[in-house]
């Protein structure tokens, strides 16, 4: 049996479906405007799910209705995104298409891509980020509008860091003070280029605060300098492996290391 009505309104709540929904409550405690759907439930255009897909499957909209002025999108949310997956399927956000984010982005666990990934603001996360390739695009400093400039990440078999600059009348190199919590002595390698003339500039010794040169005959020291270390907050990198991409095992072996 069908009804066909040309307008509804529903003061209390709608419920399609049997069973108690406590998130409408019931009887008296009833929310009203409120809507139970058992489901499965579609919106949009009729033939876009050919089965079952999901609970609440969502399409364009084709109403045929001359007042109707159908939108671009099929979804569109007003207010604060609360996700929380399941044993449904392997992942519980499935994009395809582009994606365009304003604001910040915080990720907690491992990205990987299988293309490119584009951030036009602030990305935080908390994990590794896999990718065939890692560069930044971003609009020619110098020939402006029209023109982009890439570069590409320098990759190595080590997670390191470094530091750079150039060292004038003065005999030691000062390393930044966080790299004390943040690197292994051990791993630390020195590369000097001396300015101006042949100084016969060696490196004597180093530690987690500086590196201590000295020069032929104690003549001042002028030298372009770069310092190069492996992190120890993070176990190190696995350079080969067998297994899927982002499937390197974390272990505590730092192979980079050179003990003295």
């Amino acid at each position: 049996m069908s009804f066909n009505l040309d307008d509804v309104q529903i003061g209390g709540t709608l419920r399609v479906g049997t069973g108690v929904c406590p998130a409408i409550k019931d009887g008296d405690e009833g929310i009203n405007g409120a809507v139970y759907a058992e489901g499965p439930v579609t919106f949009g255009t009729q033939q876009a799910f050919p089965q079952e897909q999901a609970t609440l499957m969502v399409a364009r909209t084709e109403n045929k209705d001359p007042d109707c002025e159908p939108a671009d999108r099929s979804l569109y949310v007003k207010g604060n995104t609360f996700m929380e997956g399941d044993d449904g399927t392997s992942n519980a956000l499935n994009v395809s298409g582009d994606t365009n984010v304003t604001g910040n982005s915080h990720v907690t666990g491992n990205i990987t891509t299988g293309g490119d990934l584009t951030v036009g603001g602030f990305a935080s996360w908390s994990g590794s980020i896999v990718a065939t390739t890692k560069l930044f695009d971003i609009e020619h400093p110098v020939d402006g509008e029209g023109t982009r400039l890439a570069h590409g990440c320098l990759e190595g078999p080590e997670l390191g860091v470094y530091c750079r600059g150039r060292l004038k009348r003065e005999k030691e190199i000062y390393l930044p003070k966080y790299w004390k919590g943040l690197v292994h002595t051990n791993s630390i390698s020195v590369q000097l280029q001396p300015v101006g003339a042949h100084q016969d500039i060696i490196i004597k010794r180093w530690d987690d605060e500086k590196i201590y040169l000295q020069s032929k005959g104690g003549m001042p020291i002028d030298c372009f300098y770069h310092v190069y270390a492996e992190r120890k907050d993070t176990p190190a990198l696995t350079v080969e492996y067998k297994g899927e991409k982002g499937d390197a095992p974390k272990g505590d072996v730092y192979p980079n290391i050179i003990t003295t």
